[in-house]
């Protein structure tokens, strides 16, 4: 280890710190080598021909491994995650952590050193590894030093062969939009991916691709490295347009037999491989020593000393509710979009309360038109680049900033779920409001009917999908929302609702109301069986509810807004019914009925579980037509029921 430097302030490299630089870069690719081969697999090329940079990055910029969380750093993103052996021995280098650990670590089951980086190795800014997407998390950040009138510069660094990828095109243009200039992406141009030379994999003129976006390029020798501080000098002092540096490299760099050979791209060196690559580097092989460090004791030893750590959740205020009366003519969109407005509102003149609404070429239709014209420097218009969104919103958000993303369901969510994966796994507080959700599109056909919502972000770990019932409920779930940390989906279809109301004839999500996540409704009480809708549907159910009255049936209705954490209480409270009867506007394989049947099943609380949804793709018509073809309209509802009976 030796002393980082703050920043490229100096116009030129110093010769003493040059020495070092080069110095430390052969023991680095020894200590790549030594944690792959023990690994026995790993991506030991790439990260050889990495790490000059890396250690430019981490030595040089203004980042503090004493103070790895202060605000006003720079941030380092790594987009081509698997060269993670280079970051960490970079890493090591400048102070951050014990290089022992990352070598012995390195794959270990159950050691933050993961086999592609991951936010819970200090100063690791976020788990990349799906090629593509770094560009997209540093524009969250370079906006983030915007919103928040930082300073900071943001340094993204990615792989040549990853330029393959349409998300990055996406980035490219929205990062010269918005004229990041504190925003700079370095390219390992090693020429070189897994199955051979990149121009036979899939040409592309990478130089061009991205000055035809709007960025400077400055194309350097990546192992020369007063061409390398040279580069990044002119993109520290950049006022103009983002900088690209294309940094032409070699291939397991240092090793003679390694060097310009695809093959060690992703395959580490055999024992006997690596004893002449550490002889070439100067380097004793001390493998034996950490191989007998390597155990789960281990692993279990760094996972406690190495934990993943964020950024404070902003504190939000809710603002006052709106309630919409009895002759409302709303839909759930409408009343998002009002929410929003209103909270923005209720934290104008905080200083520390940073909030960025992105879209998709949707404003009109997600209704955050009304808050891009009260508040333009905090709206964010991406045009039709779905993926790049997701990931911006991601990064965005796991800063001390709100990130909001309004889209409909088919792109926020069924296009982009490795996107929402991604926000999911690095602990991002992402709100996101979808409408346009389920067969209420209607008109717009199967490819735009969202039924998969639930079944896709409930695979993750993080994620909470949230369905309100009506304009009034949606009111008060938004402010929750915002307020709250975590990864939330609020979901909303299309069409204006009627007001749900209590027994006395009322709004039931009114005046009184208040919204307690996870907790199910009871709308209307009855007996043997219960009726179990939310969102979209609660409406349907209530006309069923009223027709079965009408006859003699009398059945309870509840609402369920919350799919992601059923409560044990409200399961009990389920279990006295001889029948459940579920309708949803989701596929019914993997949505609420689902959900409520396995809760049921875990707790020991089964009873008979009937599901009523979406059972097949719909078409092209009005949603009434449609909830009728389907047999979810409210006389299908009561005829299940009848049988049941």
């Amino acid at each position: 280890m030796f002393e980082q430097g703050r920043g490229f302030t100096e116009t030129k490299l110093s010769v003493e710190f040059k020495n070092k630089l080069s110095d430390a870069a052969q023991i680095c690719r020894g200590n790549i080598l030594k944690m792959t081969t023990l690994a026995m697999s790993g991506h030991p090329g790439g990260s050889m021909s990495s790490v000059d940079i890396y250690l430019m990055l981490y030595m040089q910029t203004n980042i503090d491994s004493k103070d790895i969380s202060r605000d006003d750093r720079d941030r380092i993103i790594i987009s081509h995650g698997h060269t993670s052996p280079g970051a960490y021995t970079a890493l090591a280098t400048a102070g951050f952590f014990d290089i022992d650990d990352a070598i012995a670590g390195f794959r270990l089951a159950g050691s933050p050193f993961e086999g592609h980086v991951e936010r819970s190795v200090p100063g690791i800014e976020w788990g990349t590894g799906n090629l593509g997407q770094g560009l997209s998390v540093g524009i969250g950040k370079a906006l983030y030093a915007r919103l928040s009138e930082q300073k900071f510069h943001t340094y993204v660094f990615m792989g040549d062969g990853e330029q393959q990828k349409g998300q990055i095109g996406e980035s490219r243009r929205i990062a010269a939009k918005y004229k990041l200039s504190k925003l700079t992406t370095i390219i390992d141009y090693n020429k070189l991916q897994i199955s051979g030379d990149i121009s036979e994999v899939l040409y592309q003129n990478i130089s061009a691709e991205w000055k035809a976006d709007g960025w400077q390029v400055i194309e350097i020798d990546g192992h020369d490295l007063d061409q390398v501080y040279d580069a990044f000098y002119k993109a520290a002092h950049n006022e103009d347009a983002p900088i690209m540096i294309l940094a032409k490299t070699v291939m397991g760099k240092g090793v003679s037999f390694m060097e310009n050979k695809h093959g060690f791209h992703g395959a580490p060196l055999k024992p006997e491989q690596l004893s002449d690559a550490l002889t070439e580097l100067g380097m004793n092989n001390d493998l034996e020593k950490y191989q007998q460090m390597r155990n789960a004791e281990f692993a279990g030893q760094l996972a406690k000393k190495y934990k993943h750590t964020h950024s404070t959740y902003p504190s939000v205020k809710k603002g006052e509710a709106i309630v919409y009366g009895l002759d409302a003519k709303s839909d759930n969109r409408s009343a998002f979009g009002n929410a929003l407005v209103s909270v923005a509102g209720a934290n104008v003149g905080n200083k520390d309360f940073h909030f960025g609404v992105f879209d998709c070429d949707l404003a009109g239709s997600v209704k955050t038109a009304g808050f891009e014209k009260k508040y333009p420097s905090n709206f964010f218009q991406f045009g039709i680049t779905e993926h790049s969104t997701a990931t911006t919103v991601g990064s965005l958000s796991a800063e001390n900033a709100i990130g909001i993303w309004a889209d409909f369901g088919m792109f926020a969510i069924a296009e982009t779920y490795n996107q929402a994966r991604l926000s999911d796994i690095n602990h991002a507080n992402v709100k996101l409001f979808c409408t346009h959700c389920g067969i209420n599109v209607g008109e717009d056909g199967m490819t735009h009917q969202s039924i998969d919502y639930f079944g896709l972000l409930n695979s993750t770990f993080g994620w909470k999908v949230i369905t309100p019932a009506d304009p009034n409920q949606t009111d008060k779930i938004v402010r929750h929302v915002l307020a709250t940390e975590g990864n939330f989906a609020v979901i909303m279809g299309r069409s204006v609702l009627p007001i749900i109301t209590n027994e006395n004839g009322q709004p039931y999500f009114g005046e009184g109301y208040t919204y307690r996540y996870g907790r199910m409704e009871e709308i209307r009480k009855g007996a043997d069986i219960a009726l179990i809708s939310s969102g979209n549907m609660l409406f349907a159910a209530m006309d069923a509810y009223e027709m079965l009255k009408a006859d003699g049936v009398n059945v309870s209705l509840y609402s369920v807004s919350d799919w992601s954490d059923l409560h044990d209480d409200d399961i009990k409270t389920l279990a006295v019914y001889k029948h459940v009867v579920v309708l949803e506007d989701h596929n019914i394989k993997t949505g609420l009925g689902t959900a409520i049947g396995d809760a049921m099943i875990t707790s020991g609380n089964v009873v008979s579980l009937t599901k009523l949804g979406v059972a097949k793709f719909g078409s092209s018509g009005k949603p009434a037509d449609l909830y009728k073809m389907l047999e979810m309209d409210a006389a299908s509802v009561v005829r299940k029921i009848r049988e049941i009976i």
